[in-house]
């Protein structure tokens, strides 16, 4: 397999055929992707309706699927609004498909057989396509760049600017716990600690906004910092402290 290291990168790869599957899984890894993998359509959706919008970076989705076929999968995706991007991988190369499978929103048409190299393109190339975008969707939230405005499900939810960019600071973050100095750098612009608990107060302040819609999205690390975790969402949150 080659070796070409991209970005972090977490893909949901959906084709029936386990051999395929198991290749790409590694291929895919050793290029420094984290991947999961289902073996029908049903299993794929049922996996983005449990995880939410922004859970995968990237779908790679097969066309023929027993019962439920990839176009059906595309279909619920996005009537659901759901932007994750999609790239068919498939045997089945009439232009009309082709064209079907673009039309119902995917961002790219990929033909089986195909060398690994030109997939690790197409993927890199969507995914910079999307980095590009204004709109940044997490955990159910809808963050538009533009406007800086934020919807769940369509309802927007009220910020101030103070608190849309430190929402938006924890979320390009990726997951990454960022300590209370770093926030204040990149939010305040202060490159120094000035000893008070503005963090900790617009923290609060920005958990109460979006409680009602996702409890528990904004996760303390006790000693260490504040990180999204759409994961963690909904469920109980065991710690309530302040971070440094």
């Amino acid at each position: 397999m080659p070796s070409y290291i991209l970005p972090p990168v977490n893909l949901l790869l959906v084709d029936d055929d386990p051999k395929f599957r198991g290749f790409m899984q590694k291929g895919l890894r050793e290029s420094g992707m984290s991947i999961e993998t289902a073996a029908s359509g049903e299993e794929a959706t049922r996996l983005l309706e449990e995880r939410g919008p922004g859970s995968f970076d990237l779908l790679l989705l097969d066309v023929m699927l027993p019962r439920s076929t990839g176009w059906d999968v595309l279909e619920r995706l996005r009537k659901r609004g759901d932007p994750t991007p999609v790239i068919f991988l498939t045997a089945r190369s009439a232009v009309e498909e082709r064209v079907k499978g673009l039309s119902l929103g995917a961002d790219d048409y990929v033909i089986k057989p195909f060398e690994f190299s030109e997939l690790l393109a197409r993927i890199e190339a969507v995914r910079r396509r999307h980095a590009n975008s204004s709109t940044l969707v997490i955990g159910g939230l809808r963050m538009d760049l533009e406007h800086r405005v934020v919807d769940c499900r369509g309802v927007r939810i009220e910020m101030s600017p103070r608190e849309f960019e430190l929402l938006l600071t924890l979320a390009r973050a990726k997951g990454r716990v960022l300590s209370r100095g770093e926030l204040l750098k990149q939010v305040w612009g202060m490159e120094f600690d000035p000893r008070t608990n503005v963090v900790n107060v617009l923290i609060a302040r920005l958990r109460r906004r979006l409680d009602a819609w996702l409890p528990g999205l904004i996760r303390t690390v006790v000693g260490e910092g504040y990180l999204l975790d759409p994961e963690g969402a909904g469920k109980p949150v065991p710690d309530s402290g302040a971070a440094p």
